[in-house]
């Protein structure tokens, strides 16, 4: 709410500073308060044409179409200087009301046809040396100076990255095995985020092109405050099943972030005698757009009923469609203690687990065939999920829902938006943090009742759609399993291609060419 008053009061603000630069360059003040008018206007007074205002309309677009309306307008009034243009980027009604109170700042006619003329002219004096005309210009009041030129350069490329990541596409490098048999530790991907629909930052104050950390200063890159409420255009395709999905970690609000990797608040209160205290880390809480990227394998949509049986994924009551390399861990003995790690490595083993000297391997079906051809004598067996601590599958209730592990799970109903469910305190594990969390609901229980916002209830209708999301090396993977389900809010983008990797993440140990834009949607 605090944002939208601040957008509303800023639109008010800007549309009462343009009001006297509105009569200084001979228009109307009253169109500078009427919505849609004054931007027309606007245009006009800058020497755009008057159908640009319609740009505005255009998401994503209209960000540049303002910032140059902006500029134009300040440097119409003969406002030059690269700190009158960074300022009416940055706050365009302050700028106004600054060039309103200068004396010297009057209306010079539109700018936009007047430097389209100096830069016709300046490449013609150019091109036929003329050295008269070079210096003549070069007393414009559009001549850059070289350090500037390179500052503005530098400002616009930050500038037009940050919001190329921000709104289209951004890089990501894969740090662990969780996806490996499709998308390997050190494979680099480009992630599109129009594909399941451009979500806004919902973070506004942030340093570009970093996520949620400031390397060496070890400290978040935003502020929290303002924000802005969620929203998403429309997507180019669906989330379909088995599409590998890139989202925030949905457990990522409360996290304790060490130099290893981050924990989520409900993990460490997982693990048996954790005290952060006395571990000397503190707690690091994230709005949603902040939280840890993680990239998963879309197992189940909104409506989908899932469960796992010894391994296999069931959904709605058949078999689910499996990765072409799905992964398992397996105990591998060899009778002398050596396996052949050159040929390990040639069909596409974790290297890591071998240097650690694991005798437990994340393997396909075809590479336990192969590892078996290795030798006489070399046994390889399927090893049995377990649980590391106690409630650490999802939805953490032993009680409700016991015996639960990785390779059998569920039965479980993955919410759909409008949907209503019979809740009790049999199943509220299930669904606590949707209501509570991501919903946004006060929710208690007393007893035998739930109270949701204060009245007692035995349904809940979802707001949202959710996901399950599931690695593909099904034993070496926190997922879905471990945390539950992905709200449509935490959706960042559908991976494309591979643009770089990198043997085990670390560039000393080679590059993988043949993995060189190769498709991510393996």
């Amino acid at each position: 709410m605090s944002i939208l008053i601040f957008l509303l009061v800023s639109y008010v603000l800007l549309s009462f500073s343009l009001r006297p630069l509105f009569v200084k360059a001979g228009v109307p003040s009253w169109k500078a308060l009427v919505p849609g008018l004054n931007f027309v206007e606007w245009s006009t007074i800058v020497g755009q044409p008057r159908w640009w205002a319609i740009l505005l309309l255009i998401p994503i677009v209209n960000i540049f179409i303002y910032a140059g309306l902006a500029v134009d307008m300040v440097r119409s009034f003969k406002c030059y200087k690269f700190w009158h243009s960074a300022l009416a980027v940055i706050y365009a009604p302050l700028m106004f009301f600054l060039v309103d109170r200068d004396k010297d700042a009057s209306y010079d006619g539109p700018v936009v046809p007047k430097e389209r003329d100096y830069k016709i002219q300046l490449k013609a004096a150019r091109n036929s040396k003329d050295l008269v005309a070079l210096n003549k210009l070069s007393r414009s009041p559009f001549h850059k100076t070289g350090g500037r030129e390179w500052i503005e350069s530098v400002v616009f490329a930050v500038f037009a990255a940050a919001f190329i990541r921000m709104f289209l596409i951004e890089a990501y490098m894969i740090p662990t095995p969780s996806m490996e048999g499709s998308l390997l530790v050190g494979d680099y991907l480009f992630v599109s985020k129009a594909h399941y629909g451009i979500r806004p930052p919902m973070t506004v104050l942030q340093i570009p092109l970093l996520h949620n950390r400031i390397p060496i200063a070890d400290r978040e890159s935003y502020l929290r405050s303002p924000s802005l409420p969620y929203w998403r255009l429309p997507s180019i395709t669906p989330i379909k099943r088995n599409d590998p999905v890139v989202f925030n970690y949905p457990d990522g609000d409360s996290v304790y972030i060490t130099k290893e990797r981050t924990y989520s608040y409900h993990d460490m209160q997982r693990v048996p005698n954790f005290n952060a205290e006395r571990s000397g880390i503190t707690l690091t809480t994230r709005p949603v757009d902040k939280k840890d990227h993680y990239i998963k394998r879309c197992v189940g949509v909104p409506g989908d009923t899932l469960e796992i049986k010894d391994r296999q994924v069931y959904i709605n009551g058949k078999p689910g469609e499996n990765p072409e390399n799905l992964l398992f861990t397996y105990s591998v003995a060899s009778p002398n203690g050596n396996i052949n790690k050159v040929k390990l490595q040639e069909w596409g083993v974790n290297m890591n687990e071998i240097a650690a000297g694991a005798s437990q391997l994340s393997l396909s079906s075809k590479q336990v065939e192969q590892v078996k051809s290795l030798g006489e004598g070399i046994e390889v067996n399927l090893m049995e999920s377990t649980s590391p601590f106690p409630n650490y599958y999802f939805p953490h209730d032993e009680k409700n829902f016991p015996g639960w592990t990785a390779d059998n799970f569920g039965p479980i109903y993955i919410p759909k938006a409008g949907v209503t469910i019979p809740i009790s305190t049999s199943n509220i594990a299930m669904y606590h943090r949707i209501i509570e969390v991501f919903e946004n609901h006060d929710l208690e229980i007393k007893g035998n009742e739930i109270f949701i916002d204060g009245a007692a209830a035995t349904s809940y209708t979802f707001d949202m759609n959710y996901f399950w999301m599931m690695g593909d090396n099904r034993h070496n993977s926190e997922d879905s399993r471990v945390w539950g389900f992905v709200p449509e809010d935490h959706i960042v983008g559908k991976p494309l291609f591979i643009w770089m990797s990198t043997v085990n993440g670390s560039l000393s140990n080679g590059i993988r060419w043949d993995r060189l834009f190769t498709s991510a949607l393996r």
